[in-house]
């Protein structure tokens, strides 16, 4: 049996694989693509957003408009 990865992990390497702009949306189809999805879309998109905020503050990602929630690679 395999391990599922953390979604932050999950979530990476997803974003590394397509590139582009990330926004809580995105994110959450991307962790439903990786098996991430959780009891409902409220908890996916809360876990979704807690990703992105853990993969910036590793700087695997960056916040280019402080205005907008949206993500690309560092």
């Amino acid at each position: 049996m395999t391990e599922k990865l953390p979604d932050k992990q999950a979530l990476f390497t997803v974003i590394q694989a397509l590139g582009g702009d990330w926004d809580t949306k995105r994110a959450v189809l991307g962790l439903s693509v990786a098996g991430h999805e959780k009891a409902d879309d409220e908890a996916t998109a809360k876990a979704a957003r807690g990703a992105l905020r853990a993969l910036t503050d590793d700087g695997l990602i960056v916040r280019p408009d402080p205005d907008r929630a949206v993500y690309r690679l560092a």
